[in-house]
């Protein structure tokens, strides 16, 4: 009688040609999709094209040069046929694109809050994460496009805005501005809107949602201003001297030479003070993004 064998382990079945086996090596084979190390570059290319495609994007930079240079030219020729050589003496004639540009920052926040609230309302955040997980490089990179983008907006719209207005109060009694009125009028003002919009970004990253993050920032914008104007009480004169002194509007007038109160911010403080903001809020910002799931 003979006893029951068990079955021969079988070898394994070679490996096709086109497949390494385990643990080997692929002789012969070169993927056709090239890899390299990102960095920080495919980042800002990622967040440009982003930035550009969308439609918010055209509306509010759209509308925002709409309001600098009609509020601004329209100003501008008020003055012009309203007012006589006495009345203008002395004055800065690039002073009156303060108004358009105080207008036109709301865009400037809107847009800062869009480039990255919106992204946590439609769920592209994931997609964004997923194809930089470094969080640093995304925040990073949004802030550098959106920078970028606000700077030369302004830079360009309020240049062509001060350039008009002194040509059409030339001759009015209105003083020549000299190359710093130009500096800050120009460069100091783009600087100061672009970072205030860059805020609007963190405060978006911070918030994950649109409507809130627009709504904190005009409230940063316009509330001490209206606070201080209904203040009326003289224990309140300190509190309401500081907030004319350090509202937006106040420091963005400053860049003017014609600020609303005889003290406070002066010359370039409103832009160290907008820089200082933007840090700390930027390093929190930070904070929470490396913390806090997508």
């Amino acid at each position: 009688m003979s006893t029951h064998q068990p079955p021969m382990p079988q070898a394994p079945a070679a490996a096709p040609d086109w497949q390494a086996a385990p643990g080997g090596s692929y002789p012969g084979y070169t993927s056709p999709i090239p890899v390299v190390r990102t960095h920080l570059g495919h980042a800002l290319a990622s967040e440009w094209t982003k930035i550009k495609s969308v439609r918010s994007t055209m509306w509010t930079l759209g509308v925002f040069v709409l309001l600098v240079v009609g509020i601004g030219l329209m100003a501008g020729a008020l003055v012009e046929s309203n007012s006589d050589s006495a009345s203008l003496s002395g004055e800065n004639p690039l002073s009156f694109g303060f108004f358009g540009l105080l207008l036109g920052s709301i865009c400037i926040i809107t847009l800062g809050v869009l480039t990255t609230a919106s992204e946590y309302g439609t769920g592209m955040i994931r997609t964004t994460m997923t194809a930089c997980p470094s969080r640093a490089r995304v925040l990073a990179a949004k802030s550098i496009v959106f920078f970028a983008v606000a700077f030369a907006f302004t830079l360009v719209t309020s240049g062509f805005v001060a350039m008009v207005q002194a040509s059409m109060l030339d001759g009015t009694g209105a003083r020549t501005p000299s190359g710093e009125d130009w500096l800050k009028a120009t460069v100091g003002i783009s600087l100061y809107i672009a970072l205030l919009g860059l805020l609007s970004l963190l405060i978006g990253s911070v918030i994950r949602h649109s409507a809130g993050a627009i709504t904190i920032m005009i409230g940063v914008v316009l509330a001490p201003l209206v606070l201080a104007l209904f203040m009326v009480s003289e224990s309140l004169n300190k509190l309401r001297e500081w907030l004319f002194e350090y509202s937006i509007p106040n420091q963005l007038s400053v860049f003017y030479a014609n600020s609303l109160t005889e003290s406070g911010p002066s010359g370039w403080d409103p832009l160290w003070i907008m820089l200082g903001v933007t840090a700390a809020v930027y390093a929190g910002a930070y904070a929470l993004l490396q913390s806090r799931d997508v």
